[in-house]
């Protein structure tokens, strides 16, 4: 699978080392580390490019993978290495970012495969990083229902109402308590509501617009983690789709009401194995 190269930066490094010392100073640039091309090829890693991918990677779940399990490598480390040089011998600024980063974005992407995850790592639309990462099994109780669960049955009980903002922001809450995050995946269930919801606003006909079950079904395979929806979930999924429907309420079938009854139905189960002991 590809992905960067320790040895690749290690070598960058050293022969820089010795330009320097001949009196030649040159930047570690994006194509001596990653094999890309074009403009980004040419273009110093500077210290904004390495926040951004440090920050894009922390958003996705597991990542980046500690060392104690045999991770500790992955695009942001080595564009961290690389700023810091570039940085110490002058060749970028403190807080400078790259032309192409900053015109194309930085992002980190990940697809669900059986037993893990696959994360890709873009710079201006280039891949700079793709490795995998595997699922850590979390022991759950089989009889409850997950936050994921709950915007599966929304696509039963509301897959055909075209997607809107409410929902957006809606199925975004739910997708952070679903992974236990205050951040959703980039390209997740949030991101894909949100283009559906722009997509909407611009289609004249009603059988052109994407609709809740296009968004949700099979919503637990497309979170990059799940857990039993509780009281709290709730409360969260109900505030944001209340916030940002015009007339404050919930709606009927809607992901505030499914995350609720699932967290109302958890509790009950729990209060009958207290009863039952």
């Amino acid at each position: 699978m590809a992905q960067p190269q320790p040895q690749r930066m290690e070598d960058q490094l050293q022969s820089q080392a010795q330009g320097q010392g001949q009196g030649q100073t040159e930047a570690i640039k994006y194509g001596h580390v990653f094999a890309v091309t074009g403009e980004l090829a040419g273009q110093p890693i500077a210290p904004r490019d390495a926040a951004a991918m440090r920050s894009a990677e922390e958003s996705v779940p597991g990542v980046p993978v500690p060392q104690d399990i045999g991770g500790g490598y992955s695009a942001g480390v080595a564009m961290e290495t690389a700023a810091a040089y570039n940085q110490a011998v002058g060749a970028v600024r403190p807080g400078q970012a790259s032309d192409a980063a900053t015109n194309q974005g930085i992002a980190v992407t990940q697809t669900s495969v059986p037993g893990g995850r696959i994360i890709t790592e873009f710079v201006a639309g280039q891949v700079v990083g793709q490795y995998s990462v595997a699922d850590q099994a979390v022991e759950q109780d089989a009889t409850k229902i997950t936050v994921g669960e709950a915007l599966e049955a929304t696509a039963l009980a509301a897959g055909e109402r075209p997607v809107d903002r409410t929902d957006v922001e809606a199925i975004r809450a739910a997708e952070m308590a679903a992974q236990g995050s205050d951040v959703t995946m980039p390209g997740g269930l949030a991101d894909q509501a949100q283009a559906a919801a722009r997509s909407n606003a611009d289609a004249d006909r009603d059988d052109d617009k994407i609709t809740v079950g296009d968004v949700l079904t099979d919503a637990t395979a497309k979170l990059a983690g799940d857990k039993v929806a509780g009281a709290e979930d709730a409360a969260k999924v109900v505030q944001a789709e209340t916030y940002s429907d015009a007339a404050a309420r919930t709606r009927a079938g809607g992901v505030g009401a499914a995350v609720s009854t699932a967290a109302r139905l958890n509790q009950a189960d729990d209060d009958a194995d207290d009863d039952a002991e």
